[in-house]
């Protein structure tokens, strides 16, 4: 009996400090903010759960015309970490910065090898003379991935494995998504291969892939197209016979509606240039936007 009560007291003395001791406390998550939706996605699809990501341009918005608030100079202030495009895309970061004191700032597209951001007939437009729209290639998207999975390695080592992890899953994925855009890409006959667009985001796309994009209003959607380039592309639709002009979700549609009236060339559907749509639409995912570009220009283009 004595030793059957010692081992009763022993068992529920052990049970007792077992409740008292406290669950080992979870590692806060780390604050990371992203400047636009495209960019979000990638940094979400690497930080997982170990991070707290905010947003500052969301879906459907537009980088090129952005002011930031105060409030965000607060959420930039409060990150850990900052992912930017880089390559002058976000015209207003430098006073962003400035004004928030930012602590860890990663420009994501470096490494990739930027082309001029110039139209066909020798316009240059107001990102430094370079094109910053570098994730349109789909080969330039995993350069942003890595760059994003080392600087969180850097910053936060203890979650190395769980970030290596998380992008080698998304870098299969878009190793599998390039391969379908090459392949769609292959089905559209050569001299098909025309695309009008609203504004110039498409050139590492057009580079990449073998298209031709045109493009009145240049490399921002903040400059405005002459009357002369509007009648010039007017033109070049009706003497190639370019069957169809796109619309771009940053973009006001007035401009492509009229180039199509005059032209006679037919409006396909919207293009996702700079921004995701919201989650429930047709492009919610960086994945998803260039799939839903690519069947759009498919059916546009295709005989």
């Amino acid at each position: 009996m004595r030793r059957r009560d010692f081992c009763a007291a022993s068992l529920i003395g052990a049970l007792a400090l077992s409740l008292a001791e406290p669950a080992p406390a979870q590692a806060p998550r780390l604050k990371a903010v992203a400047t636009f939706s495209i960019l979000g996605d990638f940094v979400q699809n690497v930080g997982g759960d170990r991070i707290e990501l905010i947003t500052l341009v969301g879906p459907g918005g537009d980088a090129h015309v952005y002011t930031p608030s105060p409030a965000d100079a607060r959420r930039v202030a409060d990150a850990a970490i900052v992912f930017v495009n880089g390559l002058g895309f976000e015209g207003w970061l430098s006073r962003l910065i400035k004004t928030s004191g930012a602590k860890a700032i990663v420009e994501t597209a470096k490494g990739v090898t930027p082309l001029k951001s110039e139209t066909e007939h020798g316009h240059n437009h107001d990102h430094g003379g370079l094109d910053p729209h570098a994730w349109q290639n789909v080969a330039n998207a995993k350069i942003y991935v890595g760059n994003i999975r080392d600087a969180l390695v850097r910053l936060d080592p203890a979650g190395a494995d769980v970030y290596q992890a998380n992008a080698a899953a998304y870098l299969a994925k878009l190793d599998a998504l390039e391969r379908e855009v090459t392949s769609a890409i292959e089905r559209i006959p050569p001299e098909r291969r025309k695309v009008i667009t609203s504004h110039d985001a498409f050139g590492y796309f057009a580079k990449a892939y073998g298209l031709q994009f045109i493009a009145p209003q240049g490399g921002s959607t903040d400059a405005e197209a002459s009357a002369k380039d509007v009648a010039r592309i007017i033109r070049q639709i009706r003497r190639e016979k370019i069957p169809a002009v796109f619309l771009e979700n940053v973009s006001d549609p007035r401009l492509i509606q009229r180039i199509a009236q005059e032209s006679g060339a037919r409006v396909g559907q919207e293009l996702y240039s700079d921004a995701l749509s919201p989650p429930d639409g047709p492009a919610g995912t960086y994945i998803d936007m260039v799939r839903h570009n690519i069947k759009a220009l498919s059916a546009a283009l295709s005989p």
